[in-house]
């Protein structure tokens, strides 16, 4: 009758026997002990093991070389890709500068300015279709991440010191980063 783990080294009162614990043990240590030529046999193994794990290692350290050069050969496709696509959008902004220079010598500058400004609008339009929104300037504070300072003024007025007063360059950011910061006019308070 096998007797449940817990209840094995219980005497009859219910009381832990240790005694009875302590020689089951070492009536099993002496079967832990492994014959002579099983240290014989681990040894042989050994240098096959190692083999065995060395080109298992030198496997997957190839596999891992080629995921990289397959991932990286992906990116630069999509990056490809996402350029001609971004191309393709402008197309159409360089056709309407064409016919904008097309315009008869003859033809007066204002019809060559409404062109000019209604190809500006056209690109513009891409940008922000593409997420990319021009920094506002005039009348902000002066932020350092939005805005390359190139020039002071100095002002009279407590309330315009640190305020860009002036853009010079216009500057483009989109969600995440700024693509070229505006390079503004700011204005500092007479000391």
């Amino acid at each position: 009758m096998n007797m449940p783990e817990n209840e094995k080294y219980m005497d009859a009162e219910g009381n832990e026997n240790l005694e009875a614990m302590t020689s089951e043990y070492e009536g099993t240590a002496g079967e832990e002990n492994c014959p002579e030529d099983a240290g014989d046999q681990e040894s042989e193994a050994l240098p096959s093991l190692m083999e065995k794990l060395k080109n298992e290692l030198a496997a997957a350290r190839a596999d891992l070389y080629n995921y990289r050069q397959r991932v990286e050969r992906e990116r630069s496709k999509i990056r490809k890709s996402i350029a001609e696509d971004k191309i393709a959008d402008f197309l159409p902004v360089l056709d309407n500068l064409d016919r904008a220079l097309a315009v008869p010598e003859e033809g007066s500058a204002k019809d060559v300015l409404i062109g000019v400004r209604m190809v500006r609008r056209q690109f513009l339009s891409i940008l922000e279709n593409s997420e990319v929104t021009a920094i506002p300037t005039e009348g902000c504070p002066f932020d350092p991440v939005l805005h390359e300072a190139v020039e002071t003024e100095f002002v009279e007025a407590p309330e315009q010191d640190g305020l860009v007063l002036r853009e010079l360059l216009c500057g483009f950011r989109t969600t995440e980063r700024v693509l070229r910061p505006a390079q503004v006019r700011v204005g500092r308070l007479r000391s």
